[in-house]
């Protein structure tokens, strides 16, 4: 604007002194060029509509595809438009959206890029940054931005194609070959009247062409609902890489939600770690795109604050989403120990639940703990994340205690629950 002014001053000069109309022509032109432009500008970006078009959630590994939309919605047309695109380091798989294009009345171009789910986490896409000015860059360039959307990536899932769970609730069903009650919503054939069967079971037209009592039979089943109680305690993380075994630790805790929300069970979360999405203050992180946790001071003043609300066992796949959700974002921190935390954390649970304790280690307090539950009416499930050289003794400490210990420190681990077995025990 500087130059230009003095231009139009030295060329205003030349003209008076030299007297040629041909400068005063230049001169008009430069200056209706310039109003022209002033006018213009303001107007193009006000017309620019631009949207983002992905899907807000993904699971791990899968390819993203994003498309950003542009429309020029005015009746000029746009001489160019500079589009830039935010994407983090850990989301990108080929270069970064960085294009001119120029549009044309109500015309509308689209820009396709990919982005990868490398990790689990909550994660900031953009902003867009559009960039445009007038031709001879007479005036100062215009910014407008597309406001930042959100992803979410899922933790990974590891496939398990059977998993028993022994329960004493009356809610939720499984299949058993132990016979503890038949569900009639799942008939499977008939048989002969027997001393003891029901009337409400006998099945009259099969008797009436049989001309002898015939009764339904049913498939067998046992009653489950389960809480996952997911421990990301810092403090009680005592081997090798915490960071890893805390990310294990909930990989495992989603592979069992998916898996018994598959099977058509009810299934909730309860955890002590942190959801740094409940912070009023939260950041993303610049060069990874993910939300930051808070400070590690702030946390101190007031853990509670910041360990979410319990999710209660539910069924269905919206319900699973959630417990996804909630996974995708939670964060390890030193919040409060497994031991003063565990028993109060299932105080909201129906009597008979099975609880599925994952955490660190099976720790004598540990141990104490889950056996307060036990003693509380319910079924808890030791599943240790760290590696431990003679588990025997906590398998044997939790079987005295009245429940059940597995040690399940690598993916191998899991291999044991993708054969079927009878619905008795874990093996």
């Amino acid at each position: 604007m500087g130059n230009f002014s003095a231009l139009i001053l030295i060329l205003l000069l030349l003209a008076f002194y030299l007297r040629v109309d041909f400068i005063f022509y230049v001169i008009y032109v430069s200056v209706g060029i310039y109003a022209w432009g002033r006018w213009l500008l303001p107007r193009t970006i006000k017309n620019l509509h631009s949207k983002r078009h992905y899907d807000s959630h993904a699971f791990w590994g899968e390819l993203v595809p994003v498309t950003i939309q542009l429309t020029n919605k005015g009746r000029l047309p746009i001489p160019w438009i500079q589009v830039q695109e935010s994407v983090a380091i850990q989301l990108k798989t080929g270069e970064p959206l960085h294009q001119v294009v120029s549009l044309g009345r109500g015309e509308t171009t689209e820009f396709n890029y990919k982005i990868i789910a490398r990790r689990r986490g909550y994660y900031q896409l953009g902003p867009l940054r559009l960039t445009t000015g007038d031709l001879f860059g007479i005036h100062p360039e215009l910014v407008a931005f597309l406001p930042a959307d959100y992803l979410t990536i899922y933790p990974r899932l590891t496939p398990l194609t059977q998993l028993g769970l022994p329960s004493r609730l009356p809610f939720g069903t499984i299949a058993s070959h132990q016979r503890l009650f038949e569900d009639p919503a799942r008939p499977m054939g008939i048989r002969d009247f027997r001393s003891g069967d029901t009337i409400r079971q006998i099945n009259w037209k099969a008797s009436a062409h049989t001309r002898q009592l015939m009764v339904k039979t049913f498939q067998p089943a046992i009653s489950l609902e389960t809480a996952v109680l997911l421990n990301l305690h810092t403090g009680d993380y005592t081997f090798g890489n915490r960071k890893d075994l805390a990310e294990w630790a909930i990989e495992v805790a989603a592979s069992l939600a998916a898996h018994l929300v598959n099977q058509r069970q009810g299934v909730g979360l309860i955890t002590n770690g942190i959801d740094p999405l409940a912070s009023q203050q939260h950041g993303f992180d610049e060069a990874t795109g993910r939300l930051l946790r808070p400070s590690h001071e702030l946390i101190q003043a007031n853990p509670k604050a910041f360990i979410p609300a319990a999710i209660p066992p539910r069924n269905g796949r919206p319900h699973l989403i959630k417990i996804l959700e909630r996974l995708a974002r939670i964060e390890a921190e030193e919040t409060v120990s497994f031991a003063e935390w565990a028993s109060t954390a299932c105080l909201h649970l129906n009597w008979g639940v099975t609880i599925l304790a994952i955490t660190a280690n099976g720790s004598e307090s540990v141990c104490q703990s889950l056996h307060r539950l036990v003693r509380a009416g319910f079924n808890p499930i030791l599943i240790a994340i760290e590696p431990v050289y003679d588990f025997g003794l906590v398998r044997q400490r939790a079987r005295q205690l009245g429940f059940t210990a597995y040690n399940v420190h690598t993916p191998r681990d899991l291999d044991r629950w993708r054969r079927p077995y009878n619905v008795g025990a874990i093996p």
